[in-house]
């Protein structure tokens, strides 16, 4: 069989041309990035209205932590029983099945009526982005260089976190302009990341396929694939060690970025007396540094792979991400709105780096495994960005300058673990 793109012997493509739609490497590519970015402007619709949403609903700082946990809390789960169907079934239908599951609570924001209700809803939209884990399975699948597919393929995806605090602001704007009441014209925003979202899941069902060669289905049909069972991917997934260190450390680096999505716009909001529109602008420039920090840390990862093995890997993610840990204090020491958008945009360069670079080194931890090694990793970003919040974020027992201070240190901690990591046939 001919592909457009220059393949191994797996079929896999050996070249990543960022502006083909070439079937079928390519257009997996741009299919699994826009459905996961619309996962994130879902997930993250919420806090830039906040302020908004509060007074309806009459939210305490309480709520608003309670509800920005659940928004993660219940993809850590998630995120690893994708990895286990994306294994068994296929990323395609994995993908478009969580799409599909997770739409109808976008829509239910514009009809809750209660703290509750509003934590219901980030809770099972939340679910949404353990479809992440199918894109990291997709990518691995069709690129031999995968730091660098899953590099733009996350971290585009990931741009919706950022896109999301300037599209949701403005959207309440307009509607609010047109004539809505503001505790209407928010509800009625939630109608657009919802739409977004639905589209994309046909998108993913009927426009790409799962391998190179054809969908799961077809090919075990064929017997050009072997179907493995169950309990034998989840017993060599779950013994592997690397993979719960690497989930870890992502709880540091992904799982940071995560509450900062939840807590900046609010923050800014309160601490620096902005409007909605500009704290949303604002607080919208970490997610969108995604564009070129998340791929950059898989281009990173693959150059200094080539040039230094695993081990150059593995160290220039330790760096990457200490950096990234005193870069957060320093936003959590800031005293000015200037120096807290300085030191916000430089923090988002390393901690964002730090997500491309950590998935330079996951597709060689278990190829026999690597849906659900993909999921454990993931789901440790999500379980990262629980426990910060619950710790720092949660109440009032710190302010939110100090709970950022202190997830730095977090972060500097946690990162040492990476010393641990070792491949034997690399080092």
């Amino acid at each position: 069989r001919k592909f457009a793109l220059p393949v191994n012997s797996e079929h896999k493509a050996t070249q990543f041309r960022l502006f083909s739609i070439a079937s079928p490497h390519m257009r997996a590519f741009h299919i699994t990035w826009i459905s996961s970015f619309a996962c994130f402007v879902s997930t993250f619709a919420a806090p830039p209205l906040i302020p908004v949403i509060r007074d309806d609903l009459n939210l305490t700082s309480t709520d608003i932590g309670n509800a920005g946990i659940a928004s993660v809390s219940g993809a850590i789960f998630a995120r690893v029983a994708m990895g286990v169907v994306s294994d068994l079934v296929g990323p395609r239908l994995t993908s478009a099945g969580v799409l599909l599951l997770t739409a109808p609570p976008v829509f239910c924001f514009s009809v809750i009526n209660s703290p509750t209700g509003f934590l219901l809803s980030r809770f099972f939209v939340g679910f949404s982005l353990a479809n992440v884990v199918a894109s990291l399975f997709w990518m691995s699948s069709m690129f031999s260089d995968s730091g660098t597919a899953n590099g733009f393929a996350l971290g585009w995806a990931n741009l919706g976190g950022g896109a999301t605090q300037l599209i949701m602001p403005l959207v309440f704007e307009v509607i609010h302009h047109i004539g809505a009441v503001k505790f209407t014209a928010w509800r009625i925003a939630f109608f657009i990341p919802g739409l977004f979202q639905t589209l994309s899941a046909y998108a993913v069902y009927f426009l790409a396929q799962d391998l190179p060669d054809g969908n799961y289905s077809e090919l075990h049909k064929s017997g050009d694939k072997q179907k493995d069972g169950f309990f034998k991917i989840v017993f060599h997934a779950f013994r592997n060690y690397r993979g719960w260190i690497l989930a870890l450390t992502y709880g540091y680096c992904f799982g940071v970025e995560l509450t900062t999505d939840n807590i900046i716009a609010n923050y800014l909001y309160d601490r620096f007396d902005l409007n909605l529109t500009s704290a949303g602008t604002v607080a919208a420039s970490f997610g969108l540094a995604n564009l070129f920090t998340r791929p950059g840390g898989g281009v990173l990862s693959d150059i200094i792979g080539k040039r230094f093995g695993m081990r150059g890997r593995i160290w220039a993610l330790w760096i990457w991400q200490t950096l990234g840990g005193v870069f957060c204090i320093l936003l959590g020491k800031a005293n000015s709105l200037g120096e807290s958008i300085a030191f916000l945009v430089v923090f988002s360069i390393f901690v964002q780096t730090s997500c491309g670079l950590t998935y330079g080194i996951v597709p060689f931890i278990s190829l026999r495994s690597l849906g659900i090694i993909n999921g454990i990793t993931a789901g440790g970003g999500n379980f990262g960005a629980v426990l910060t919040q619950v710790i720092f974020f949660r109440g009032t027992k710190y302010t939110t300058e100090t709970g950022i201070t202190l997830m730095g240190i977090m972060i500097l901690c946690v990162t040492l673990l990476i010393a641990t990591v070792y491949f034997p046939p690399w080092g």
